[in-house]
């Protein structure tokens, strides 16, 4: 592939991961949009979408002055994780290398300067420049990191155990499936400390307590640090959600999680960029419009406490309440992913939706997903 043919490559990439992203931000901006018929509003995933959008941002600035720039075209359609290594790495140290770079307009009057001296183009100069800017806007965004800490997004009380309730959120990039997955988890706090302050005696959420929504961390100060550890080893795609909340039951006595949701972004599949599939791939270079000649697709996860058993105290030993979780053993697919629940769901342009339904491929190709067309500003679901 020659520099323009890259360079071409390049600029289509990013602008359809843009295109993609812009997508999926009116999907689930939607405000009456929520996971399932009674679960949290998919509002709370828009955060996690602005890092991605920052994240392709700097990765295109990066290109300026690095040259370097993979994708994992076979599996997933994202960056691999060197890149979002680097974007981290980069961002932390961000400070120190802008310390050493003079201002834009300072090596702006340099290739002027440059370039009337010498009759040619500065490309070192212009190097410095790319570098510049794409450090300032690194170090100004929040970027989608390889683990995000976590986030309480949303307090009530359960009316039945009188607990203080969480909605926590949290997100990570994985290495191996080079997949970005958000994750969405109701959790009970039996914590004295907690319920004196937030639990009224009628067993409602106290409205005098001001809780500045959303909070960096979980709620609870005394279990905040500890969670975060807790969420950055088990967040990886391995893991199944059944086993993340097993886990956070056990290691978490006065913690009771009542469901763990994770939301796993893509695979992208993009005409002239992945290899993901030879017979999507070849209807989608149907389409005309090339910046619409793509298909962008995530699974929504879930696994849930079906009943609580209740803490057992005794003289010599006492054991804490625990949750049994339900896995949908009737469903092959679910048990496999260690899930009470799930929904595959793809997001298509109108132009692409268009070739795949005039081949006949729509069935064959999305199976038992939900499609939802984009067309302009509109998001049609279910089609």
């Amino acid at each position: 592939m020659n520099v323009v043919d890259r360079n071409s490559a390049v600029l289509h990439y990013f602008t359809t991961m843009a295109s993609a992203l812009s997508g999926l931000e009116q999907f689930f901006g939607q405000s009456d949009r929520r996971f399932g018929d009674k679960g949290p509003p998919t509002l709370h995933l828009l955060p996690y979408l602005d890092r991605l959008r920052n994240s392709f941002t700097s990765w295109q600035n990066r290109i300026g002055f690095t040259g370097q720039f993979k994708i994992a075209q076979a599996e997933s359609g994202f960056p691999i994780f060197q890149n979002v290594l680097e974007l981290e790495n980069d961002r932390a140290g961000a400070a120190t290398r802008l310390s050493t770079i003079p201002a834009v307009s300072k090596l702006r009057e340099e290739m002027v300067d440059f370039i009337l001296r010498q009759k040619e183009f500065p490309a070192a100069l212009q190097q410095q420049i790319a570098e510049r800017l794409y450090l300032e806007q690194v170090s100004a965004g929040e970027i989608f990191s390889p683990f995000v800490l976590p986030t309480t997004v949303a307090v009530s009380v359960n009316p039945q155990s009188r607990r203080p309730t969480y909605l926590v959120s949290w997100a990570a990039f994985d290495g191996v499936s080079t997949l970005p997955m958000i994750y969405l988890a109701t959790v009970e706090d039996s914590s004295e400390n907690v319920a004196e302050i937030l639990v009224t005696a009628e067993g409602k959420l106290n409205e005098e307590v001001e809780i500045p929504l959303p909070v960096g961390g979980l709620l609870n100060p005394e279990l905040a640090r500890t969670f975060d550890d807790f969420c950055a080893r088990n967040s990886a795609y391995s893991l199944t959600p059944a086993t993340i909340a097993t886990n956070m039951d056990r290691d978490f006595p006065t913690l009771h999680p009542k469901s763990v949701r994770r939301v796993v972004l893509g695979p992208l599949y993009s005409t002239g960029l992945t290899e993901n599939s030879g017979r999507v791939t070849e209807i989608l270079d149907r389409v005309r419009r090339p910046e619409n000649a793509w298909v962008m697709t995530w699974t929504v996860q879930e696994v849930f406490s079906k009943r609580e058993q209740p803490a057992v105290k005794g003289f010599f030993s006492s054991t804490p309440a625990t949750q049994e979780f339900h896995i949908e053993t009737h469903d092959l697919e679910a048990a496999r992913m260690g899930v009470s629940t799930y929904e595959k769901h793809a997001l298509v342009p109108h132009d692409a939706y268009q070739a795949l339904y005039a081949a006949g491929e729509i069935q064959p190709i999305f199976g038992n997903f939900k499609v939802h067309v984009i067309s302009g500003n509109q998001v049609v679901s279910e089609v």
